[in-house]
């Protein structure tokens, strides 16, 4: 029986509307939008429209008719409002990693006289491997200490410090502000992974001077699988970094054809092939959808979902050694929240056979992310409601082993 007043959260939930504008399946409680976001209903529609209109009846009309070609910064241009960013700041391009590697390498070759790029340990493993694969192709390096450890690390010798906004483990907010202003002090760059902040939490990268930013597009914004990723390049740093992957798309006069690169003016530098038009159409849709929320009003039902679900797991589950590591600290943490526990593994199977869909990393994390959208107060309670009859009848022990290359 559902209590009283998780109905009435509902109710009085200003977002609630927007859960009818995702399609979400019958008797599944997703709570694994940090990884992957439901469908909006809109992007759907405009997969559709792309793809039997504008392609099937426009064909190659449509890179002008329907402003393919356009889509990259038209698309970034949204983006930005997301993220604090100005008009001409953002572009939609390409993955994550490849944007990372584009802007890593633009900033080495902007700080001549450092060699290194300043991470985290635990970092996601794509961004450390990127920072090595850049830094080798130059003879730089990268140094990676304890996260407690990067402010009092920023040296003279540092080119770039590549931080995760919200880290994809444990959910760990860093002060933007605070630690741009360390890396500036010591001139070097401030670089942003903000693959699990974007559309989940406020973000105000010119606020706080962030130079360089990447993120993905397909977590908190509902862009699909494998949706384009975005790059942002602060106005006051695009003249002095160059590209170092000069494709067609970032040439000045891409159409002149030309057999010498000449770089577009500002942010269309980084662009590098032909845009993915399908992607680009559903992660159009999705951030329109996005952006009929300010920042802040998403954020605040991000936090309502966490201290319920945080709430309810310490009353209902409170001896049951599920170990709270994501901040109690609204400032510090993002929009997942996640528990460690010795057969998280087996817990978390038993909870997706059981239609309540979060996920594991190793060694012993379980993640659930509260995409404020579209989930509700309801969820969450009948989430920690299934994991406690689990616990309480033993029935993760029946969970089958983990499969080799098993995602989840």
């Amino acid at each position: 029986m559902i209590p009283e007043r998780i109905k009435a959260l509902d109710a009085a939930d200003p977002l609630r509307p927007f859960r009818g504008r995702f399609a979400l399946p019958a008797g599944v409680i997703y709570l694994d939008g940090n990884s992957l976001g439901a469908l909006p209903l809109a992007a759907r529609d405009a997969l559709l429209k792309t793809a039997a209109t504008e392609w099937g009846e426009g064909l190659i009309r449509s890179w002008n008719d329907a402003d393919w070609i356009g889509a990259p910064l038209r698309v970034g241009d949204k983006i930005a409002r997301l993220i604090g960013a100005s008009p001409g700041e953002v572009a939609v391009a390409d993955s994550t990693s490849v944007n990372l590697y584009k802007l890593l390498a633009a900033g080495l070759a902007a700080r001549p006289g450092r060699r290194v790029i300043l991470t985290e340990t635990g970092n996601f493993p794509t961004d450390l491997y990127i920072a090595g694969g850049a830094a080798g192709a130059v003879g730089a390096k990268v140094k990676a200490v304890a996260p407690e450890a990067v402010e009092a690390a920023i040296d003279e010798e540092i080119a770039i410090v590549l931080l995760t906004h919200v880290h994809y483990k444990t959910a760990a907010r860093r002060d933007m502000a605070r630690i741009t202003a360390a890396a500036h002090a010591a001139g070097a760059l401030m670089l942003w992974d903000l693959s699990h902040s974007v559309g989940a939490v406020e973000v105000d990268l010119d606020a706080c001077g962030a130079d360089l930013a990447v993120g993905c597009g397909y977590k908190y914004l509902n862009g699909g699988p494998g949706a384009p990723a975005f790059l942002f390049v602060a106005k006051g740093v695009q003249d002095e970094l160059a590209s170092p992957l000069t494709g067609w798309m970032g040439h000045a006069a891409p159409f002149a054809f030309d057999d010498a690169w000449s770089p577009a003016a500002g942010i269309k530098r980084f662009l590098t092939g032909t845009p993915p038009v399908l992607g680009l159409a559903a992660l159009e849709a999705a951030v329109d959808l996005a952006l009929e929320v300010p920042p802040a009003a998403l954020e605040a039902k991000a936090r309502a979902l966490w201290s319920l679900f945080a709430d309810t797991m310490a009353e209902r589950l409170g001896g049951e050694d599920f170990r709270l590591i994501t901040s109690a600290d609204p400032a510090r943490r993002g929009s997942h929240i996640a528990y460690a526990h010795a057969d998280g593994f087996a817990i978390m199977q038993a909870l997706i056979d059981r239609g309540v869909i979060g996920d594991f990393r190793d060694p012993d994390v379980m993640r659930f992310g509260l995409t404020p959208l579209y989930l509700g107060f309801e969820d969450v309670w009948r989430a920690v409601d299934i994991l406690s009859q689990i616990m309480a009848s033993g029935a993760w022990r029946e969970a089958p082993p983990r499969r080799p290359g098993q995602v989840t």
